[in-house]
């Protein structure tokens, strides 16, 4: 066996030969520290639809990234062609550090979850009050992913003219969600989008709703020079929409800098990767009475200690009802 001493000449080191003729591997991976910023906007069959400097380019993830995916509203960086002229092609080679994630799998035995959107501030949660009717267990659902994925939400009630807002309000009150109610006529004279556009100034907001609550009406009054695909009627026999948004799409306010997410419209809201546990840091007033819970405590048993916390008059009672409500969500079915 030949051994080579500390000077060795590279000559006297045999390499075995490259019969692809392709460059050998590495590990060392380029840092690409030229690379441009960029946000996604869309994603279409392993193509993403980037905002580099004002223009849109179209790209695909880098091989180096493995299995990591970036999402719409992900901060990237990009190298290769950024002119953003046709038939052309970047390359995502980072995806940045997210400062919030909403999460959903299909169903709540369904152990594979889906990114639906990244780096929102906020989750407007759309419900029509009648035409379809409003599914609470659903709002309860997005409410718990919201609060996991670390944005704030906003409930948005349309068709106020079929149905009064009484009913959803009283059951969500004690949760101190800010709120919009808008009826069919404000959204064609423009009223509604105006009054929804004051929750949006300078913020990512994510809009989700089942399908036929005028979701993607609403984003479209939004932002009117972004037009999305005209939404589809109620099915009167199930009561559900036809699904007229296929894919999230980030859409710019024109006016104060913030952003619309469009989201197709969900069926289900599962929550299987949701720990329970985390719910609670929605709940400031009620998160300090956790202190004399025993361990791995599901804040619904008889030794949980925010029922003394509570009868002692740090918190509302209607706010530890409503923690156990959003909590036993997680068991229940949508449609429950």
């Amino acid at each position: 066996m030949r051994r080579y001493g500390k000077h060795t000449d590279e000559d006297d080191i045999r390499s075995r030969p490259n019969r692809r003729g392709n460059r050998p591997r590495t590990n060392i991976r380029p840092k690409h520290e030229d690379a441009a910023e960029g946000m996604v906007l869309t994603v279409d069959r392993g193509r993403l639809t980037c905002l580099v400097d004002g223009r849109t380019i179209l790209a695909m993830k880098a091989r180096e990234l493995g299995r990591k995916a970036a999402v719409v509203g992900d901060q990237v960086a990009l190298v290769g062609d950024l002119s953003g002229k046709k038939d052309t092609l970047a390359r995502i080679v980072r995806i940045e550090k997210r400062t919030s994630v909403l999460r959903r799998t299909a169903d709540d035995d369904d152990p594979y979850e889906r990114v639906v959107v990244a780096n929102a501030d906020q989750l407007a949660i759309v419900t029509a009050l009648a035409d379809p009717e409003p599914r609470p267990r659903l709002i309860d659902r997005c409410l718990v992913a919201a609060f996991d994925g670390g944005l704030e939400p906003l409930l948005v009630m349309t068709k106020s003219d079929l149905a009064p807002p009484d009913k959803l309000l009283e059951l969500y009150g004690d949760l101190d969600i800010p709120y919009v109610v808008t009826s069919r006529e404000e959204l064609e004279s423009g009223g509604a989008a105006d009054r929804v556009r004051t929750f949006l100034d300078g913020r990512v907001t994510a809009f989700v709703g089942h399908s036929g609550v005028g979701k993607t009406t609403l984003v479209n009054a939004l932002v009117p020079e972004e037009r999305r695909r005209v939404t589809g009627h109620v099915n009167a026999v199930t009561g559900r929409g036809r699904h007229t948004t296929t894919s999230a799409l980030a859409l710019p306010l024109a006016s104060d800098g913030g952003w619309v997410v469009d989201t197709p419209g969900v069926r289900s809201f599962g929550l299987a990767h949701i720990d329970p546990s985390r719910v609670i840091h929605a709940f400031p007033d009620l998160e300090p009475g956790t202190e004399g819970c025993p361990r791995a405590c599901s804040h619904d048993e008889p030794d949980c200690a925010l029922d003394a916390w509570v009868a002692d008059g740090h918190a509302d009672p209607a706010r530890l009802y409503s923690l156990r409500r959003l909590l036993a969500t997680r068991e229940r079915s949508e449609g429950d």
